[in-house]
């Protein structure tokens, strides 16, 4: 995957740890390290895997300020109620977009929204779209995503 452009090269490390995510969200009882050293790794996605296991030990680092934001902005859902998926796709573009700021937020919530669509319900990508837009409206961010419309493709 070395000649994989950055944006293939992203997906790539977000679907496994969206998958690192969802299975420490169904299983508790592993720490984050414990799910990275269980998890099978190809090869071929080296360069993905690194920003895979730091997307999710940031979003561990910063669970407690994320569910917080989660619990101020879902009116009418309890996060425990979420479909896992979506639970752990919130999370991932919450961390990224807005606790880490490593992509712009835009490029956060389009990438939750495509990942729901892959391994989520049918109504995920819908529903993950709006919490992730109420969150950004409500933390003062709207006019951060109308700007950077152009970046995604950069992520």
């Amino acid at each position: 995957m070395g000649k994989a452009s950055l944006p293939q090269r992203r997906r790539r490390a977000r679907e496994i740890a969206l998958q690192l995510m969802y299975e420490l969200d169904l299983r508790p009882d592993l720490s984050p390290r414990e799910a990275i050293d269980m998890f099978p790794f190809d090869e071929e996605h080296a360069d993905a895997v690194s920003y895979a296991k730091s997307l999710v030990l940031s979003a561990f680092r910063h669970a407690d300020d994320i569910d917080e934001i989660l619990r101020e902005h879902i009116v009418g859902w309890r996060t425990e109620r979420m479909v896992a998926v979506d639970r752990a796709a919130i999370r991932m573009a919450i961390c990224e977009g807005l606790m880490e700021r490593s992509v712009p937020v835009a490029v956060a919530i389009s990438e939750a929204v495509e990942l729901t669509k892959m391994f989520g319900t049918v109504e995920s990508s819908r529903f993950v779209n709006g919490v992730l837009g109420r969150i950004v409206r409500a933390e003062g961010n709207a006019g951060e995503i109308a700007s950077e419309k152009g970046t995604e493709k950069d992520a």
